[in-house]
């Protein structure tokens, strides 16, 4: 049968000041978008709230904009995934073998504490499914529990973006919270590169997760052979 991935998109448009700008990384969902396709994977895109997910804009310049980033800004229908997305109640997590959480900074405010997204995660892992995540993505598994109370990610292996790289990005004074911090305080067991911005991977069983955007087309492969 067909496998089905459901990626999850944030519905955040601004930091703490709504002047500055923020949003899902398109190329952490185009590239991971073009790996599942290859493989005749059947995809579907959900949001906290559902509806629009904004963009990041500094994701949409050169030289972070590749191609995959422009054939999307550049297909009415791609976009229009992105203005529709679903709520978590209307997916049947049973539906799909996999979750795979995008980033963007924007995901730091609107993933942790979703239950729609936890429930989706937890149901998705306990019938057998993957659970992965890229770059800030991963701060929608900071407080996923499973149906015995312990948190998914605790004495797990894991990667995600990490504080070193956010100061070199300089933008460390704009975060709410430092994630690799949060995530080591719930016990998982975080690794990074031991250079920021290049293609990091963990994988610890069905989770998978990847540290930044240049790790997106790496982790979507790693979920796609473990399908």
């Amino acid at each position: 049968m067909t496998k089905r991935i459901l990626h999850v998109v944030s519905n955040v448009a601004h930091y703490e000041d709504p002047s500055q700008p923020t949003g899902l990384w398109l190329s952490e969902l185009t590239h991971a978008w073009h790996v599942f396709a290859d493989k005749g994977f059947e995809q579907h895109i959900v949001s906290p709230k559902g509806g629009a997910s904004p963009l990041e804009p500094r994701s949409l310049k050169w030289p972070l904009a590749d191609a995959s980033v422009k054939a999307w800004l550049t297909d009415p229908s791609r976009l229009a995934l992105l203005s529709s997305t679903a709520r978590p109640e209307e997916i049947s997590p049973a539906n799909f073998d996999a979750i795979y959480f995008t980033g963007g900074h924007a995901v730091m405010w609107d993933f942790p504490d979703d239950t729609g997204l936890q429930n989706l995660t937890r149901s998705i892992y306990e019938r057998g499914g993957i659970v992965s995540s890229v770059c800030h993505g991963y701060c929608g598994l900071l407080n996923t529990k499973l149906s015995d109370g312990s948190l998914l990610v605790a004495g797990r292996k894991i990667t995600g973006f990490s504080w070193r790289e956010e100061v070199l990005a300089g933008v460390a004074a704009k975060m709410p919270y430092n994630a690799e911090e949060e995530m080591k305080r719930r016990g998982a067991l975080y690794e990074k590169a031991w250079l920021p911005f290049v293609s990091k991977v963990v994988i610890d069983g069905r989770l998978v997760t990847g540290q930044n955007p240049q790790s997106a087309k790496a982790t979507a492969r790693q979920v796609a052979a473990l399908l």
